[in-house]
């Protein structure tokens, strides 16, 4: 299962990471420090996508936790 979760986090860091960095660049308040925002914001996209690509990879594998097949 670590295999499929390392494949979903590179899918879903990316796109979070991605989402946020418009967030900073849209948001009127961020982009004035946009500098400083962008890396954090960037950090923050592939940081949360760590737990959410374990509980998709679980998902995809019907939920049968960390048992090998």
């Amino acid at each position: 299962m670590f295999k499929v979760s390392v494949l979903v986090w590179m899918m879903l860091g990316t796109t979070l990471a991605g989402v946020s960095l418009i967030v900073v660049l849209m948001v009127p308040g961020f982009a004035a420090d946009a500098i400083r925002n962008i890396p954090c914001a960037v950090a923050t996209g592939f940081a949360l996508a760590i737990p959410l690509s374990y509980f998709v990879a679980r998902q995809i594998r019907g939920g049968q936790g960390l048992r090998n097949v």
